[in-house]
């Protein structure tokens, strides 16, 4: 498929720089069961969708300060280097991508405020870096939370720097496991009240763990979807979280992904029948018109960037001119785009 079949028109100032306060009083587009059916509801109506029985499943990942500010030197001569942490590989090894990546040669080492340091063991294929710090474990996770700074996207941060507020707006209730350099965002949304009431509701939720990596920021480069290389990222799914959502499909309960990130290691942990199974490993899953969805039927969501492979994944969940006309009914009725902007639920087939 042709990259260009995912564009579409996205007026700037729709694109969110702050959330919605409080969290669950976003709005929240409804698209389906029925072809081209909208409604136009807020992410509190969210129970009256779901039935007893249903599972919501999150990702609990918690986004780490990943934005690292650093010196290389070359005799007399020095560059400022920016580092975006992307997926950890060791105790004391990172990916990342790098900006300037071309002033950094293998071998060469940035220095970091705070007194340690990184050398570049790799240049890697799609802009990645290998970095090995010069601390390891806890003592590089103090290092790098007392140097780095929140990452916002790259589309909130081109028009505001970081503060203090994005300490908490940017991390989800379930926030629980260190390593994510973006936000699950659908789950931003949600709150105590907002939890409770879905308990009432009898919908019960799981909680799994994707370190989301910054390649989910990165543009599609290429004329064909063919021709994409996904970054990988890292997943795990336990014994116990994989038989509750077993069970609950068994009992005819739908499984309701929070987020595509969610959605994402649930169909990297199915078999093909659809059965859940226990998974702990790298995962770099493209989901595309034409994927048979195993273990998803529905999908709670935000609102994605032209041509990127999220807008794509969205489109395989219905269709790609049902999410166009989706998308073109939010932008007309002013929705908030994007990681702090509105959400969508979306109804997809069950296998």
């Amino acid at each position: 498929m042709r990259v260009s079949d995912f564009d579409f028109e996205l007026p700037e100032e729709l694109i969110a720089l702050r959330p919605a306060r409080p969290r669950d009083a976003a709005r929240m587009l409804v698209i389906g069961p029925e072809e081209n059916a909208l409604d136009d509801r807020g992410v509190r109506d969210l129970p009256g969708f779901l039935n007893p029985g249903d599972m919501l499943v999150f990702n609990d990942t918690k986004v780490i300060p990943a934005r690292l500010f650093g010196t290389r030197r070359r005799g007399a001569a020095e560059a400022k280097i920016e580092v975006m942490l992307h997926m950890r590989t060791g105790a004391d090894d990172w990916r990342a991508f790098l900006r300037p990546a071309k002033k950094l040669n293998v071998g060469e080492t940035i220095e970091f405020p705070g007194g340690f340091s990184a050398e570049v063991t790799e240049k890697a294929e799609g802009g990645e870096t290998g970095l090995r710090f010069s601390l390891s474990g806890p003592e590089l996770d103090a290092a790098i939370a007392a140097a780095g700074e929140m990452p916002l996207p790259p589309y909130i941060a081109r028009k505001r720097a970081a503060d203090e507020a994005d300490e908490a707006d940017y991390q989800t209730l379930h926030a629980a496991e260190p390593g994510a350099v973006a936000a699950p965002t659908a789950g931003l949304h949600f709150t105590p009240e907002l939890l409770a009431a879905l308990d009432a509701r009898g919908v019960g939720t799981v909680r799994l763990t994707l370190h989301v990596g910054a390649g989910t920021f990165l543009p599609v480069t290429v004329e064909d979807t063919e021709d994409h290389k996904m970054h990988a990222e890292w997943g795990e799914v336990t014994a116990a979280e994989a038989a509750a959502i077993n069970e609950a499909r068994a009992k005819g309960g739908r499984i309701v992904a929070v987020g595509t990130t969610s959605l994402r290691l649930l169909e990297s942990a199915a078999d093909e029948q659809g059965v859940l199974h226990p998974f702990a490993d790298e995962t770099r899953i493209f989901i595309t018109p034409g994927y048979r969805f195993r273990a998803t039927d529905m999908l709670m969501t935000n609102f994605h960037l032209p041509k990127s492979t999220l807008f794509m994944l969205v489109s395989a969940l219905r269709s790609t001119n049902e999410m166009k006309r989706a998308y073109a009914h939010a932008v007309a009725s002013r929705y908030r785009f994007y990681s702090y902007g509105d959400a969508c639920l979306i109804y997809g087939a069950r296998p």
